[in-house]
């Protein structure tokens, strides 16, 4: 603990940047690496998720995510679930330079009505595809589309907010009861965020499959700035770890996956997280850079067009390479923004771990 003044004390938490991984005694070729994830009856290729942000996922980029053997998440509140044709909006978006302006327009532009029968549509969509399918919706409209989204026929329901608590109270409207919720859905359910571990041993007494920890949208939201509120993420990581390790004994077995969500820009920050306890990864801004994203060269998140506290801009994210190239490589730069999957096989192998799971265990120090 530290003193701030006379009356004040605070935990001193850190940042994935502020740590580093160390190599051990023992080192591996890249092809004993399995970097396959499992959870509930889903199995990938790798734990990366693809954030639900409509600069980064439209039907089509989490089609091709699924196809490359990851998890991609479609914004169910975003514009594919507004628009019958996006496009010409995305389009308009990407034109606009002045970052006032784009506020006033996106606001304008995310006032249309969520229409369900776009949220199924666009669900049948991607299973069509052969892939797997998850929607994402914040905790405001999940009791409203959520019988929607379950009759779509998801492999998963991603409850995604700045923050998101079990014990939400509220005057205005009836709050989401996460236990009964998640305890009457058919559909296994991730939901966070959360950044401590009471928070997240809460989250995982509801229910859910896995819980995000971090805030996401890392690159794109101004939280700290406009609320004050920030998540060290290597501290947030290693407490929830802690909370998914005591609730396993509390449930007599139970294991819930937890997934970093936030200030993952980098490859060597996707293998910080994990090496800090995370199960997998949810990944933003370096999706951003695929020439396919929606973007268009541009990144935003549910943030930056709320309707009366914005607490997110667009940011500018030059395309780099496919969104292949982007997760599998071939890599074309050295900043770690390119071959996201290669990096963190690459990592294992050095730290000589060949399952993720055991890949928890390398040593860590603060830099």
């Amino acid at each position: 603990m530290i003193d701030i003044g006379r009356s004040k004390r605070a935990n001193r938490a850190y940042s994935l940047d502020d740590v580093a991984i160390v190599p051990s005694r023992r080192t591996r070729g890249a092809e004993e690496v399995s970097l396959t994830w499992k959870i509930d009856a889903l199995t990938l290729d790798f734990p990366l998720i693809a954030a639900p942000m409509d600069s980064i996922m439209s039907p089509a980029t989490a089609i091709e995510v699924g196809k490359l053997g990851g998890l991609g998440v479609l914004n169910l509140e975003g514009l594919w679930t507004r628009y019958a044709d996006p496009e010409p909006v995305l389009a308009e978006l990407a034109g606009i330079d002045d970052q006032l302006e784009v506020t006033r327009r996106m606001q304008q532009i995310y006032a249309e009505p969520i229409k369900p029968e776009l949220i199924t549509e666009r669900m049948k969509e991607i299973r069509a595809a052969g892939v797997p399918v998850a929607g994402a919706l914040s905790p405001q409209h999940t009791q409203d589309y959520y019988q929607v989204v379950e009759a779509a026929g998801v492999d998963f329901f991603v409850i995604r907010g700045t923050t998101v608590s079990a014990e939400h109270v509220s005057s205005d409207r009836e709050p989401l009861n996460l236990k009964k919720f998640i305890y009457d859905l058919d559909v296994p359910v991730i939901v966070g965020g959360c950044a401590t571990y009471q928070a997240a041993l809460h989250l995982m007494r509801t229910g859910a499959a896995g819980v995000l920890v971090g805030f996401g949208g890392g690159a794109a939201h101004t939280t700290r700035d406009v609320l004050g509120i920030a998540v060290p993420m290597a501290s947030a990581i290693a407490d929830v770890a802690e909370a998914r390790r005591d609730y396993l004994d509390e449930s007599g077995g139970r294991y819930v996956h937890l997934i970093a969500d936030g200030s993952i820009g980098k490859s060597g920050q996707i293998a910080t997280a994990i090496a800090c306890g995370a199960d997998a990864v949810m990944v933003g801004s370096p999706l951003a850079r695929a020439e396919e994203a929606p973007g268009r060269g541009w990144h935003w998140g549910a943030e930056a067009w709320h309707a009366e506290l914005p607490r997110g801009e667009r940011v500018p994210q030059a395309p780099i390479g496919t969104l292949r190239e982007i997760l599998l490589g071939p890599s074309r730069v050295p900043d770690g923004t390119m071959n996201l999957v290669g990096a963190l096989r690459r990592a294992m192998a050095t730290t000589g771990y060949t399952e993720v799971k055991e890949f928890q265990r390398v040593e860590v120090v603060v830099s």
